[in-house]
């Protein structure tokens, strides 16, 4: 499946904050189509090669509701993503923001439909 949702980032910088929109592959974690707002790349760089990078946000929005979660930045590549870790989590908050599901219940579908929930380990 490729379900793919707008999100906003946020680059936070010292002084400075940069927004932007992307796109979030909810199966793989990969983040593309960045638009910056406000920030000319071409003139000013990209936000995490500043010194004064600070770290990188993300935010998924639905009828007023948001989850916020931590974005890492490849930067040999640029490449912004979401841990598998972080992925689940946030597929979790938001089923339960936004369907106003429980996470128990968004992985009782999971665990049905698969077998398994993907990143977790049973001991």
């Amino acid at each position: 499946m490729d379900l793919k949702v707008k999100i906003t980032i946020t680059d936070e910088l010292s002084d400075e904050v940069v927004m932007s929109t992307g796109l979030l592959d909810l199966a793989s974690g990969e983040i593309g189509r960045i638009e910056y707002q406000d920030h000319d790349v071409a003139t000013e760089g990209l936000p995490w090669d500043s010194a004064d990078y600070e770290f990188t946000s993300g935010m998924l929005s639905h009828q007023d509701k948001d989850v916020e979660f931590r974005i890492d930045v490849n930067k040999t590549t640029g490449q912004y993503s979401v841990s598998a870790t972080e992925l689940l989590e946030i597929k979790l908050r938001a089923a339960a923001l936004f369907a106003g599901m429980s996470g128990k219940d968004v992985l009782g579908s999971v665990d049905a439909k698969s077998g398994s929930v993907p990143g977790a380990h049973l001991h």
